[in-house]
């Protein structure tokens, strides 16, 4: 189980097809699965000819392009720990982050170079790496695996300060099986990494393209635009999404059916997908397969997967599993549980926990809080969900925002989901705001739709069309409308920062 076996195999079996290739700028860049195992190799030989050996972190700063695809793969070749981190970082963040994983070198983008320039270590550029690797004589493969630590993923940082979560070897590869058991990973798809590269669904995407073999097209930032063109030029057959990306793409002025055709199995996950934004996708796509995956970085990818089926099989759509996000899958188990750790029945809402050999080690030098999280051998997720009698996970929201107005839980998602429903909205986002009586009350952050205009929904407007659909408790009690929601580099909704604007 170790992470480039994917490349020896497809050495064997198809050397001369495509493996990678860059999109951007005017620019396209294709490697074969040969050309990418002999510049892994030289790649690796570059890092080790610069003091990198076995177990060190090598801290990589770019956006998804086929040098960083390279430089993962190469520390993972030479038995490295690749420490990807997020490109819409602050210099403190970065150098945060760089301290605390004890990086031994960076590599960096070279129009991200000024935010390290400070840093007390080693920083060269990817494509000074490249030049160094050139005319090296390959490293053998290490195969190092199995419980070796392959990569430190740093959390987003939006609850505090950012935790490193140690995934090995065969954490990624459990992961990218379990997805594999529930859906195949054909040979000869065509995956669109556009998704973040420091984030676990892209970098999983990676892992699991790598090891069947099959294509990988990266993109530096997602355009609604660059990337239909991209769907239609290079034959894309599958992406990973979160909602925010595909009502991008679905309002772009260029979107067509027939542009998109080759778009044949849709993920999404990472935040409540509205169920308005998902009608609009399941009929702009009627022949794709579309699930929705849940897991988190601290289980190196989806640990449950809601099948295509339950998207457009009636008898599915009349139990409400449209709403699910699929029951464990293979090597996972998910239980429901209240604060005590007990495990609930069937219906009611707890906390999600998980356990299985897809789950973290902990958090890189913080045993207090890795302890936390995996106490009693259990994943403790921070989600609030429910299952139901056949096993199938209902998220109901994330307990850090869920909001506890006069002693009842409010779950933002439903808010969310209905506030959506009114014709002037286009995105929508629910916080707590303190309030003397109550403790909190729900307070919504609006997005308006084209042309609509905060006068035509004030406050008294909102509160109505909410009274009809929600308990009055849950219904807003404070509005604000925003020209756009503040968003992380993986798509979610960045509601601390939502909390500051409120309090300031």
């Amino acid at each position: 189980m170790y992470l480039t076996q994917g490349l020896h195999r497809s050495l064997q079996r198809h050397p001369d097809k495509p493996a990678l290739r860059h999109v951007g700028d005017g620019d396209v860049r294709t490697h074969t699965f040969a050309e990418l195992l002999r510049d892994t190799g030289q790649h690796a030989a570059a890092l080790q000819a610069r003091g990198v050996k076995a177990g060190d972190r090598v801290a990589l700063l770019a956006p998804n392009h086929d040098r960083l695809v390279r430089a993962l793969l190469a520390c993972w070749w030479l038995g490295a720990v690749a420490c990807p981190l997020n490109v819409r970082w602050s210099a403190p963040e970065l150098a945060y982050a760089v301290s605390d994983s004890e990086a031994s070198l960076l590599v960096v983008d070279e129009a991200l170079a000024g935010l390290v320039r400070e840093l007390p270590l080693p920083v060269i550029d990817f494509e000074q790496l490249a030049q160094e690797a050139q005319g090296l004589q390959a490293l053998p493969d290490v195969r190092a695996g199995g419980d070796t630590l392959a990569a430190i993923l740093y959390t987003g940082g939006t609850t505090g300060r950012s935790k490193g979560v140690m995934l090995s070897h065969a954490n990624f590869w459990t992961a990218s099986m379990t997805r594999g058991a529930e859906l195949n990973n054909a040979p000869d798809s065509v995956s669109l990494l556009v998704a973040p590269l420091f984030h676990v669904a892209g970098l999983g995407r990676l892992v699991g393209q790598t090891l069947v073999g099959g294509t990988c097209v990266t993109m530096a930032h997602f355009k609604p635009a660059a990337v239909l063109e991209a769907i239609e030029r290079h034959g894309i057959s599958d992406v990973v999404v979160v909602p925010t990306m595909l009502q991008s793409l679905l309002d772009d002025p260029g979107f067509a059916p027939e542009r998109v055709r080759s778009l044949n199995r849709i993920a999404f996950g990472a935040a409540p997908m509205p169920p308005d934004l998902l009608e609009r996708a399941l009929q702009a796509w009627p022949h794709a397969e579309f699930f929705q995956a849940y897991g988190l970085t601290e289980t190196a990818g989806a640990v449950c997967i809601n099948l295509p089926d339950n998207h457009r099989d009636p008898a599915a759509l009349a139990q409400g599993r449209l709403n699910s996000v699929g029951r464990a899958g293979l090597g996972a188990e998910i239980q429901i549980v209240d604060e005590s750790g007990r495990e609930l029945p069937a219906g009611q809402v707890g906390q999600i926990i998980v356990r299985g050999p897809m789950v973290t080690r902990g958090y890189w030098r913080l045993p207090e809080a890795s302890a936390e999280a995996l106490r009693g051998g259990w994943l403790h997720t921070g989600d609030a969900g429910r299952m139901d009698a056949q096993g199938y996970l209902y998220i109901v929201d994330r307990l850090k925002d869920m909001i506890i107005s006069g002693g009842e839980n409010i779950y933002c998602a439903e808010v969310e989901s209905v506030l959506r429903t009114h014709p002037l909205v286009s995105q929508a986002a629910v916080i707590g705001r303190p309030d003397p009586h109550w403790g909190e009350v729900v307070h919504a952050v609006l997005v308006l739709a084209d042309g609509a205009t905060a006068e035509q929904l004030p406050l008294p407007v909102l509160r109505d069309w909410c009274h009809e659909r929600l308990a009055g408790y849950k219904c807003p009690r404070g509005l604000s409308h925003v020209p756009a929601l503040p968003l992380s580099a993986a798509g979610k909704v960045l509601k601390t920062v939502l909390r500051q604007q409120l309090a300031a």
